[in-house]
C-alpha cells in the first residue's frame, strides 16, 4: 500500500472513531493509544505536504563539545520553549522534548 493510501485509511478510519476518550479504566486509555486524534489527522490529511514531524527530522543533529546542552527551541525566547538541559553521553544523538532538535556530542581528540 502506497504511503498516501495508507494515511487516507488511517483518516478515513478516524473519523469514524468517536472524539472523546473515557480514561477511567486502563483499558479505555490503551484504546485510545491506538485512535488518531483530529489533531493528528489534520496532518494526514494532504500528503502533498511534510507533516512538522518530518520536516523537524530533516534537521541534522546538532553538534556541540560540551557534554551538556540547554535546548531553547529558538534564537529568540519569543518563538522558543522553556529551557531543556540535555545529557549528550550516549552515542546516539539525544532529542529535546519540546521540539525535537536533536543533538549529539562533537568528541575531538
Amino acid at each position: 500500500m502506497a504511503p498516501s493510501q495508507f494515511f487516507k485509511s488511517l483518516i478515513r478510519a478516524s473519523s469514524k472513531l468517536p472524539r472523546t476518550f473515557s480514561t477511567s479504566a486502563p483499558a479505555a486509555a490503551a484504546a485510545s493509544i491506538t485512535q488518531i486524534s483530529p489533531h493528528t489527522a489534520k496532518w494526514m490529511q494532504d500528503t502533498s505536504k511534510k507533516s512538522p514531524m518530518e520536516l523537524i527530522n530533516e534537521v541534522p543533529p546538532i553538534k556541540v563539545e560540551d557534554r551538556i546542552v540547554a535546548c531553547e527551541g529558538d534564537t529568540d525566547p519569543a518563538l522558543g520553549h522553556p529551557i531543556e538541559f540535555i545529557c549528550l553521553d550516549k552515542a546516539e544523538p539525544a532529542v529535546c522534548k519540546y521540539c525535537g532538535l536533536r543533538y549529539v556530542q562533537d568528541h575531538h581528540h
